[in-house]
């Protein structure tokens, strides 16, 4: 029984890496298409990139065994903002090419106060998580045995602010009609 017990922890300490080297390609790949965003001159391709950067951060929210939060994640932000973002574009007229005035020379200042930035939040992260560890169940500890993330979300959503929840949707209904008008005009 402890021989078996030593076989399947060194098979799970060998694969341990596997997740670790997803979610490194993930964020490369996030930090990648974030740095293109914001310094590409074409609004459609920043547009794109910026739609690679949210996919990437509701892959790692699956990773973190939040899968409601991955689902909102693409749903609200992948979904609704990237197409009030490209109705922005088509409304406003932007040229699709690249833009030749959209750069100035407060580039380094930019720079200066990003770095500044991460700094500040690296610092702050680390002074306050250090060395912890993320458990190894990301379920609540008080969460009934079998029971979701999703499933508690769910039941808080359409149990405790089922109001809310209904004043939230005929606002958004509301806003997408204004939408419309708007762009019927023309």
């Amino acid at each position: 029984m402890m021989a078996l017990l030593a076989q399947q922890t060194e098979a799970v300490i060998e694969t341990a890496w596997i997740p670790n080297a997803f979610f490194f390609v993930i964020a490369a790949v996030m930090v990648l298409a974030a740095l293109k965003m914001v310094s590409t001159k074409n609004v459609v391709h920043a547009a794109l990139y910026l739609l690679i950067v949210l996919s990437g951060v509701a892959a790692v929210y699956i990773f973190l065994g939040a899968e409601f939060a991955a689902a909102t994640q693409i749903l609200v932000y992948l979904g609704a903002i990237m197409v009030l973002l490209l109705f922005g574009v088509m409304l406003t007229r932007a040229k699709l090419g690249a833009e030749t005035d959209l750069d100035h020379d407060q580039r380094w200042i930019g720079a200066l106060v990003g770095a500044s930035l991460l700094a500040v939040m690296s610092y702050s992260l680390w002074d306050a998580f250090g060395g912890d560890k993320l458990p190894a169940d990301p379920t609540p500890q008080d969460a009934p045995t079998g029971v979701k993330n999703t499933q508690l979300v769910a039941d808080e959503i359409f149990s405790t602010y089922l109001v809310s929840f209904e004043v939230l949707s005929v606002l958004l209904l509301a806003a997408l009609i204004g939408a419309v008008v708007v762009a019927r005009r023309d």
